[in-house]
């Protein structure tokens, strides 16, 4: 080998770039007046792509692999500088290397609140915040359109228009997803994989990817969440039984705080209430079935329950403007002595047309003859 051949060797290039950090994006490789020389070795690793550019165009890009720099495998530059016959002599040329592996932790949040309409709870608003991750899946666009000449360009020079982009899309999308409010909280994951498939076109005009997009927690005003949880509560609770388990904690209460006296009035307020919280509970249920019958004080009458027993006639009473029962006979005509039930007292069994005074029906007037005066004064 002679002294030529020596130094002609020694001029070769090797074009490559190792990444000492976590968050480039996009580094320019520095030669002094760009001047690569002929037969420079470019190496390109796995999760890189390189770009060459000549005089501002863009020419060649380059995937993972290494490369001889000669006009066999440079077609797009050997064609602009119209290299017609071969060259030996240095050339210009930028040479720009692309970190095409996956940018995590990305985060994202509402600076201002969401403004939502919900059928349900009207105007309202949620915040949200989360994660997403990115890569660059076409170098030339991402260089045309974000980097420019940016000779290390990282993701936090991007970070805040990317950000801008997820929360304008998505309050966007959400509000045309007409997604009920409670679904927010309860459908992180469903609310994910939507908002990613609505954000990544606004990714790919940038030549980026949205390989990832996680909503961590959607947060709504205190009111509106505490309504949902009990709406969700009351969906799964048997009202019947917690009104009879609240009728027995108030009976123990009584008891313990008034002695005998106090159990046996406990006893009543129990009862009376076990049978009104019922009622209410039935009359819910069997007035979305059709009309009731209406009396005089405007109380309303549920269409009757299970039918009673053979020979039993069964009736309810509007005690204290709350509608209780079903009473039975021998129950009603306990009341009418307790002075529970008066003359004046509204009642209605299935069959009646409207509520009546107890006074006025036959099968009740004559309990009222049996039953003591009340006490002076009273």
């Amino acid at each position: 080998m002679g002294i030529w051949d020596k130094l002609r060797g020694e001029l070769i290039d090797i074009i490559e770039w190792t990444d000492p950090t976590q968050d480039t994006m996009v580094y320019r490789f520095e030669r002094y007046q760009n001047e690569i020389k002929n037969g420079a070795k470019l190496t390109v690793r796995e999760s890189q792509m390189a770009v060459l550019v000549n005089e501002g165009q863009i020419a060649d890009v380059y995937g993972p692999g290494m490369y001889e720099l000669t006009t066999s495998n440079m077609p797009i530059l050997s064609t602009l500088k119209g290299w017609k016959y071969g060259f030996n002599s240095p050339f210009k040329a930028e040479v720009y290397f692309f970190n095409t592996k996956n940018f995590t932790d990305c985060r994202w949040g509402t600076k201002s609140p969401i403004i939502l309409s919900d059928e349900r709870y009207g105007m309202l608003e949620i915040r949200s915040f989360g994660t997403y991750a990115i890569r660059i899946s076409d170098p030339a666009k991402f260089l045309k359109e974000i980097v420019g000449t940016d000779g290390q360009f990282t993701t936090d020079e991007i970070d805040a228009q990317l950000r801008s982009i997820v929360v304008t899309r998505l309050t966007d999308a959400v509000g045309e997803a007409r997604i009920p409010v409670e679904g927010f909280a309860g459908n992180v994951n469903e609310l994910s994989e939507f908002a990613l498939e609505q954000l990544q076109p606004e990714f790919e005009e940038y030549g980026l990817t949205l390989t990832k997009f996680l909503v961590e927690n959607v947060s709504m005003p205190e009111e509106i969440k505490k309504e949902i949880f009990e709406l969700s509560r009351l969906d799964k609770i048997d009202l019947h039984k917690l009104a009879q388990m609240k009728a027995a904690k108030a009976m123990e209460k009584a008891a313990e705080n008034q002695g005998a006296a106090g159990s046996a009035m406990g006893l009543g307020m129990g009862f009376m209430m076990s049978n009104q919280a019922g009622g209410l509970f039935q009359q819910g249920q069997q007035g979305a079935q059709g009309g009731t019958p209406t009396g005089a004080s405007g109380a309303t009458a549920p269409k009757a329950g299970p039918p009673p027993l053979p020979g039993q006639t069964q009736y309810w009473a509007a005690i204290n403007g709350q509608q209780a029962g079903p009473f039975d006979m021998t129950t009603i005509q306990k009341m009418i002595n307790d002075q529970q039930i008066s003359r004046d007292t509204l009642l209605w069994k299935e069959g009646m047309s409207e509520w009546s005074k107890a006074a006025d029906i036959d099968d009740v007037r004559g309990f009222f003859g049996s039953a003591p005066p009340p006490l002076p004064n009273s």
